[in-house]
């Protein structure tokens, strides 16, 4: 199957920057979008930003101007750069990518990271 492996999280104060990757393994042929999900205690999952094959990206009203999402495709990696970091940004955020495992298939499925805490607090 498919593995995805995040890192990158941690404890920043307000302010500060975090970078978070995720790679992805296994049986991929191809992968179409790539996103960063989070989630905060007591709240449903949100999406902070997506990009897709071709290097769109889309992101979530509270983090625009101060998250990047980026891609590595060769690699299969995808990168979240987070700047100007607020508490409200504390959670734990999942790695996602829409994966198609054979080359004559165009049916992608999703699969998820762990996830990795990142903590903004002074």
């Amino acid at each position: 199957q498919v593995q995805l492996v995040e890192s990158g999280g941690g404890l920043v104060q307000p302010g500060g920057s975090l970078r978070l990757s995720c790679v992805a393994s296994g049986r991929i042929f191809r992968i179409n979008a790539m996103g960063w999900y989070r989630q905060a205690p007591g709240k449903q999952r949100e999406l902070v930003a997506v990009i897709t094959s071709g290097g769109n990206t889309n992101a979530a009203d509270s983090v625009k101007g101060r998250f990047t999402i980026s891609r590595d495709s060769a690699k299969n990696m995808v990168y979240l750069q987070m700047n100007s970091l607020k508490p409200e940004d504390t959670a734990v955020y999942y790695c996602n990518a829409a994966v198609v495992s054979r080359p004559l298939s165009s049916s992608a499925t999703d699969y998820w990271g762990q996830g990795t805490q990142v903590t903004v607090s002074s």
